[in-house]
């Protein structure tokens, strides 16, 4: 015999029992629990600084069992992977509380009243900004003009903005400081509505907004912070654990920043950068993507998209671009039938096989199907020139799409973000119906559509454009169509979806859609123990109680970074504007 292979081989043999025995300690036991896999329900869970090492059993975790080990008992608790909302604006919901705030919907007399109010507490010639007005205050008509505001608050300039955040409502003095007068033509993707001798109404679409709020002072750093702070423990509260920001300027990369130096950002963000267009002729005009991306970026803030606004809202302001005429036009402008594609076709190729190059996601904002076809032409134009990289281009929100555009996106591995909170109470829905038409309505957010096609599909509240960020609200509303609580109008029947598919959307779809498909969106042996414990099993109560679902704890990387104490049933995060 060979005494020097029989050595090595024992040797080898001791190696591998060695590993074999080698089981990670567990930092956190939960066991008791009613753990939601791809496999069916689990009872326990073990994890070791921050990873799943172990899921099953009472047997299959203690192996992982330490004198250090903390175990908790989850008395028989739902726990679901960490949610993600894939379109929030999480800084601009936390600076509404320093804002002129009314309920949506309100009547014209709340509105002026609130505006009194806010210009009470005003010095003279300081801005009064806040929201969030619609046709529905004023029965079903557009806001009065300017001169309702200057009534209002005399002494003050104020600006508005309409439930959608597309339109604003401008009072004199306001325009006067923006310049707007007869004479100032509508900006390249804005509307200025005029009265029948031309002057300007007040009311401001689109960019036509934007030559308002952009001289609105802005808040200071420390505002910004902490309203972005208060955002982000409310979605913790959630369930959230993970998010795309879908629109930031410097001031938020600066507060995200911040939060995250400071070790108050928990939550896995991706954020978009605004698309700023190069000045005509001068391609040095364009932002430095590249150098905001690599000089904020920390462990949980990823900077690394790009947010495209190609259309409005399809109400009646009729700026969603449609690919047939709006209906009830008549006396309208050709031009508006259809709605506003904001960026010229061929720029947006070019712009977005350019973005692609660079390694950044490109988020549209595209509502009618008019856009949601020139975002899908644009990546088409991306993957020719540069072959497919991995990315994941999203286009977001997507009210009305043709079913060839489903399959065409598929096929691009292209992301449609779907925005379910509408179903929430909201003014808006008459005005989409009035403006679209019943045929249209049918297939209106067609999300089972998309899953049947094969389509990736995630996600996106839009808050603060809807009054509340809850999940809840939307899992239920995606598979009943209705009002939370069920009742009413069921809206496009045919798009209703499952249970389980809603909630793989805020899990497992958006995972991937983050790239992070291999730590988060599971509960596995493995992955990154994002988790959250739930005070009912969503997928075992009928399905118009889902809404009321509250979570007793999030966990990050096995980090609880939430918990409800509290003994008093009350709704974590509750308040008056965020329900």
């Amino acid at each position: 015999m060979n005494h020097k292979k029989l050595k090595l081989g024992l040797l080898f043999a001791a190696c591998a029992t060695t590993v074999q025995a080698a089981q990670p300690e567990a930092d956190l036991i939960l066991r008791n629990g009613q753990f939601y896999t791809q496999n069916g329900w689990a009872k326990a869970v073990a994890i070791s600084r921050g990873v799943i090492v172990a899921v099953g059993d009472d047997a299959a975790v203690d192996a992982h069992k330490a004198a250090r080990t903390q175990v908790v008992d989850l008395q028989g608790a739902a726990v679901l992977p960490g949610l993600h909302d894939m379109h929030v604006h999480p800084m601009g919901a936390g600076l509404t509380k320093l804002s002129c705030l009314f309920p949506q919907g309100s009547p014209a007399k709340v509105i002026m009243e609130t505006v009194q109010k806010c210009a009470a507490s005003k010095q003279k010639g300081e801005w009064i900004t806040g929201g969030q007005w619609d046709t529905a205050s004023f029965g079903g008509k557009t806001p009065p003009d300017r001169k309702f505001l200057d009534r209002a608050a005399p002494d003050n300039p104020v600006v508005l903005t309409d439930i959608s955040g597309h339109s604003a409502w401008a009072n004199s003095k306001a325009l006067q400081l923006a310049g707007i007068t007869a004479k100032t033509p509508n900006p390249a993707g804005g509307i200025i509505e005029r009265d029948a001798k031309g002057e300007p109404t007040g009311l401001l679409r689109e960019a036509g907004a934007n030559l308002v709020r952009s001289i609105v002072p802005p808040y200071t750093p420390e505002q910004n912070a902490t309203a972005l702070a208060s955002s982000l423990k409310l979605m913790l509260s959630y369930g959230i654990t993970a998010f795309t920001d879908a629109a930031v300027e410097t001031n938020a990369l600066r507060a995200y920043a911040t939060l995250a130096d400071q070790g108050v950002l928990k939550q896995h963000v991706k954020a978009c950068l605004m698309y700023r267009p190069a000045a005509a002729n001068d391609p040095n005009t364009l932002p430095d993507y590249i150098l905001d991306r690599n000089l904020y970026t920390r462990e949980r803030f990823s900077p690394t998209c790009i947010k495209m606004f190609l259309d409005g809202v399809p109400t009646d302001g009729h700026t969603a671009a449609m690919v047939d005429p709006y209906e009830h036009t008549e006396g309208m402008a050709p031009d508006r039938a259809r709605g506003i594609l904001m960026v010229p076709l061929e720029t947006l190729k070019a712009a977005v096989t350019r973005l692609d190059a660079q390694g950044f996601t490109v988020k549209f904002h595209a509502a009618g199907d008019a856009a949601v076809r020139a975002g899908l032409d644009a990546i088409e134009a991306a993957r020719k020139a540069n072959g497919f990289g991995g990315l994941l281009h999203e286009v977001g929100h997507d009210s009305f799409v043709q079913m060839s555009d489903i399959r065409r996106g598929r096929d691009l591995a292209a992301t449609f973000e779907f925005s379910p909170y509408i179903w929430y109470p909201n003014p808006i829905i008459p005005d989409i119906m009035k403006a679209t038409g019943d045929d249209r309505m049918k297939r209106w957010i067609p999300l089972k559509d998309a899953i049947d096609a094969g389509a990736l599909v995630v996600p996106g509240s839009d808050w603060s454009v809807v009054p509340s960020v809850n999940p809840w609200l939307a899992i239920e509303t995606l598979v009943t169509r209705q009002k939370p609580g069920g009742g009413g109008e069921v809206l496009g029947a045919e798009e209703r979806i499952t249970i389980q598919q809603a909630i793989d959307m805020f899990t497992v779809n958006s995972a991937r859609e983050m790239y992070a498909s291999t730590r988060t969106g599971r509960i596995a042996r493995g992955m990154m123990a994002d988790l959250i414990v739930l005070d009912r099993n969503p997928l075992q109560i009928p399905i118009t109680q889902v809404h009321e679902t509250r979570v007793k704890m999030t966990l990050i990387n096995g980090e609880k970074v939430w918990a409800d104490d509290r003994t008093d049933g009350g709704t974590p995060g509750k308040s008056a504007s965020h329900p």
